[in-house]
């Protein structure tokens, strides 16, 4: 089950070195990182195939738009 509240994303729970053998790029090594794992892995077993891996993709862009919201909230009370 996926939580659907705009809280601040928690601790990245992937070490570092589970994120250097998934070989995740520089630019993906966010909050998130820890959904794009298991996420990459299951496009790998299933060659990319769209309606494959929609739990994975779904929790991981909400994953994102929580991050993106927490940014923007920070970013207006700044200004």
């Amino acid at each position: 089950m996926v939580d659907n509240s705009l809280d601040s994303p928690t601790r990245v729970k992937a070490t570092e070195k589970e994120v250097h053998d998934a070989k995740v790029p520089l630019a993906y090594r966010d909050m998130c990182v820890d959904l794009l794992i298991p996420l990459n892995a299951c496009r790998r077993k299933n060659y990319y195939l769209p309606w494959k891996c929609e739990d994975e993709r779904h929790a991981y862009e909400l994953c994102q738009y929580k991050e993106y919201k927490l940014r923007m909230q920070q970013k207006q009370q700044q200004q």
